[in-house]
């Protein structure tokens, strides 16, 4: 199969090597990296795999070889592209170019063991991270605000600056919490508050991924037993943790999505919170901190030996507090491991 990549991450996953300006041609046995001369040295050095052809005009290039080459197809995934980008070779050549959706995502639903190593790595910086966040708040987190609290784990994440983060940290204090994606906002942290904080770091460009619930107090840690004095949040973190306990339990290589998300929602539906489960159970995560497999309720994907995805029930009541446990979990000889 013929095919063409703009992506960051599909490109590494290629060639061992991306930046911010390429362009990746697969044709038959031959492969080319186009970039341009910023990036020459790297991309020498770098690239796997591919010959590596320097030229800003990416594009012009990338015409070049494909007339040069005759071929008649060329697959694409349309959500990598601009339409800029991509009228420039679908306007100027006679080739059929293919929609292939989620081309490079499918292509890395299943991860190699070398992946396997350093996604579980990434996972355990990740959950380091959060013991030494969990310190640092209760040390000097009280009395700050979701903004301050926010940067205090950008920058324990990253470890002043040697990994970069998944995506930015939601850290949020009781209400806010009740936001699945909440932004960080001026109210403050106080002793017995509930704290949400979702978060991640990437480890050679893999992400980890990670939510607690917790009751704040002065001694609080981020695992997942945890003791809160309002009867109502504890009953709801409960059923959470029995949800993400359910999951990684009971789910097997072999069953589809859907059935690994009803592990997670019949439980939190039969205790009378099903209104609030607003998202899916999980997400596969590797290069990319959302890909393939989608663990949701209308998902028919067959989970398989290989596959690396979160289990992150939640409930959530507007105006209150939410509540969120994810882990990530690697399929291995048919069953969960906690990565």
């Amino acid at each position: 199969m013929n095919y063409m990549l703009k992506d960051e991450n599909a490109i590494y996953y290629e060639c061992g090597y991306s930046c911010d300006n390429a362009l990746y041609l697969s044709l038959g046995s031959e492969n080319f990296f186009i970039t341009d001369s910023r990036y020459t040295i790297d991309a020498q050095e770098h690239v796997q795999g591919a010959k590596v052809l320097i030229n800003g005009d990416l594009y012009g290039e990338a015409l070049k070889i494909l007339k040069k080459a005759k071929v008649k197809r060329v697959h694409f995934d349309p959500k990598e592209w601009t339409v800029a980008g991509f009228e420039r070779l679908h306007t100027r050549s006679k080739i059929t170019f293919v929609h292939s959706l989620d081309l490079s995502h499918k292509k890395r639903i299943i991860k190699s063991d070398e992946e396997l190593e350093i996604l579980s790595k990434a996972a355990k910086l990740g959950k380091k991270a959060f013991r030494h966040l969990a310190r640092e708040f209760r040390k000097s987190g009280f009395g700050e605000n979701e903004f301050t609290l926010t940067h205090t784990a950008k920058t324990i994440l990253a470890d002043f600056g040697q990994y970069d983060l998944s995506f930015d940290p939601i850290v949020a204090i009781n209400a806010s919490a009740a936001k699945p994606h909440a932004t960080p906002s001026k109210r403050v942290l106080s002793k017995n508050d509930l704290l949400l904080v979702d978060a991640g770091l990437k480890y050679k460009r893999y992400c980890s991924d990670r939510t607690r619930t917790v009751q704040a107090d002065k001694y609080f840690t981020f695992d997942t037993h945890q003791r809160f004095k309002r009867k109502k949040i504890q009953k709801a973190y409960d059923t959470v943790l029995k949800a993400h306990d359910n999951a990684i339990e009971k789910a097997r290589s072999g069953m589809k999505a859907k059935k690994v998300d009803a592990l997670t929602r019949d439980i939190i539906t039969k205790a009378g919170y099903g209104k609030y489960y607003v998202h899916s159970t999980g997400h596969g995560v590797g290069l990319d901190i959302h890909e393939m497999p989608y663990i949701s309720s209308k998902s028919d994907t067959i989970i398989e030996d290989g596959m690396v995805y979160t289990i992150e029930p939640g409930i959530y009541i507007p105006g209150e507090f939410g509540i969120r446990i994810e882990d990530m979990v690697a399929m291995v000889d048919g069953r969960v491991e906690v990565l």
